[in-house]
């Protein structure tokens, strides 16, 4: 894409002191050519001894060189030393100058436009956007098409897929917005201080003209992510058992049965404030292991969406946990899709399976590293399931969702959760699960 500069020119001079600047020498050849053929034709319409038309076209072609010989201005000489900017060359009067790259006649008296290698009439010229001759002193060329600088910002120039508006460009003229690393949403800068919501599932924000599921204790989820959400703890029984037969698959049978409570954030934190256990959790907690007899509020009953895309009448109960060994719960945040919730409940899974199973404390890395593993495990698992599933079970975008729940395991960048993934993930695949767990049982480190 250049800049290309333009004026249109009704006579080229009035007198020998008019200053012109010209790109090359070629197009000093054309005009050579030109007055030559003017010349030429004078000669053969008027008398050889016309001397007062001659000397007129004398003076005329006398005044071209002379001003092809002066500086060209500042602004001129700026221009030409970028070579992505060039200048059309306008001449006034043509006879047979030439093809016409728009229309393709032949282009006889008139106005001529020289610019994109070719010649033009100048009502030929048109923006490719909108298909109207182009009269702007500047127009924009993408390829081999000219436009409008209007119509180009309008086409091409980025804009923001959240409030819409063109991206903002910076004082070095470069267009500055961001990108999500898994959606590839666009987005302003400025969104990541001005309280745009963002899906507390898929962490996209809310376009401005979308509105998203308000949550009763403040988050918000994309509607997307809201066709597949686990709102309630009996809706998430199916997939607690679904998650238990996975651990089986794997030799891992629970054999205690432990409740599995959905709460909503508050709850989850107060339960989390209660816990004397102290294994690590990440700055937004949405699952947890309980080891301590607590009186916990869960969610009970689905709510049924109403207006405005919100989730009202969000009933709790009060349920009474009672420590019978070392689990006395696992606690899951309501209002997630079916993977994501299936992910954390895995994860916290394996938290009861190592204490149900007797494992000493573990470092932090590897207690929630090896719970990662299984988390990605069972995500690969059940991707795997909707590829091969024959009654067409989940939509696209939830294998999406899937895919992107798996890129933020696989990307945390955290000492504990990702380094910890990373480090017992290469292990798994080296060694095997078994042996990996035993070496950790015997070690308390991932086997290298």
């Amino acid at each position: 894409m250049g800049l290309i500069a333009m004026d249109w020119f009704s006579r080229i001079f009035e007198g020998s002191n008019r200053e012109v600047s010209w790109d090359s020498r070629s197009e000093i050849e054309d005009f050579d050519r030109v007055i030559a053929l003017s010349l030429a034709e004078g000669k053969r319409k008027h008398a050889i001894n016309d001397d007062f038309h001659l000397k007129e076209d004398e003076h005329l072609a006398k005044a071209l060189h002379g001003s092809l010989k002066l500086e060209p201005p500042p602004w001129n000489r700026n221009m030409n030393r970028n070579r992505n900017v060039r200048q059309p060359i306008p001449f006034p009067h043509s006879t047979s100058f030439g093809i016409c790259a728009g229309c393709k006649n032949v282009i006889g008296h008139g106005r001529v436009l020289r610019c994109m290698g070719a010649v033009w009439h100048p009502e030929c010229l048109k923006c490719h956007a909108c298909n109207l001759p182009i009269h702007d002193y500047e127009f924009l060329l993408s390829g081999n098409y000219a436009y409008h600088k209007s119509c180009y910002r309008e086409n091409h120039h980025p804009r923001c897929d959240v409030c819409h508006h063109f991206m903002r460009t910076n004082a070095a003229g470069f267009v500055e917005y961001k990108v999500h690393p898994f959606w590839a949403q666009k987005y302003c800068p400025h969104h990541e201080r001005d309280w745009t919501p963002r899906c507390c599932s898929c962490d996209r924000f809310e376009p401005r003209e979308i509105q998203y599921a308000a949550l009763n204790d403040g988050r918000k989820l994309c509607l997307e992510c809201l066709n597949s959400a686990i709102m309630d703890t009996t809706d998430c029984q199916p997939l607690y058992l679904d998650i238990q037969q996975f651990f089986e698959s794997l030799n891992m049978k629970l054999e205690q049965k432990i409740p599995l409570l959905l709460v909503e954030r508050q709850a989850l934190n107060e339960a989390l404030d209660g816990e004397t256990h102290g294994h690590y959790h990440m700055p937004e907690t949405r699952g947890l292991c309980l080891s301590e007899e607590q009186t916990v509020s869960t969610v009970l009953r689905q709510p049924r969406i109403g207006m405005g895309n919100g989730v009202p009448n969000m009933r709790t109960e009060p349920y009474k946990l009672t420590r019978h060994s070392e689990v006395t719960a696992i606690l899951i945040l309501c209002g997630l899709p079916r993977f994501l919730t299936g992910s954390i409940l895995a994860h916290e899974m394996m938290h009861a399976w190592l204490r149900l199973k007797g494992y000493p404390t573990l470092r932090e890395d590897v207690e929630e590293g090896i719970c990662q593993v299984i988390a990605h495990m069972w995500l690969t698992s059940a991707i795997a399931s909707i590829s091969v599933s024959r009654q067409g079970k989940g939509s696209p975008f939830e294998k999406k969702l899937a895919d992107f729940f798996k890129h933020q395991i696989e990307s945390d960048i955290s000492p504990v959760y990702g380094n910890g993934f990373r480090a017992g993930n290469r292990a798994v695949l080296k060694y095997g699960l078994q042996k990996t767990l035993y070496h950790i049982r015997s070690t308390r480190s991932f086997p290298y």
